[in-house]
């Protein structure tokens, strides 16, 4: 699977899971480079709170535009160290 925004690959593995209809990307396939802090949070009730990541590629920055689980509840654990894309980044095989 492989991860694009603004025409560059954020992130890219043959290992995602997949879960609610969202491919979770392994945390070290992102290209970091392109990766930039976000203080959003926001919390699912099954999997807890959710931490963002930025993109910034070409000079444009797509604000929390990736989210994680950094310390997901016990039933979410599948997702840990792991990072899923939004907001127009366009995720295909």
């Amino acid at each position: 699977m492989k991860a694009v925004w603004n025409g560059v690959t954020v992130a890219q593995s043959d290992d995602t899971v997949l879960v609610e209809g969202n491919h979770y990307f392994p945390m070290d396939s992102l290209n970091r480079d392109h990766v930039t802090f976000s203080n959003h949070k926001t919390t699912c009730a099954w999997k807890g709170t959710a931490s963002y990541f930025s993109l910034l590629v070409n000079g444009e920055l797509h604000a929390d535009a990736a989210w994680y689980y950094a310390d997901p509840k016990p039933e979410a654990e599948m997702v840990k160290n792991r990072v899923a894309f939004w907001k127009d980044v366009k995720v295909t095989e």
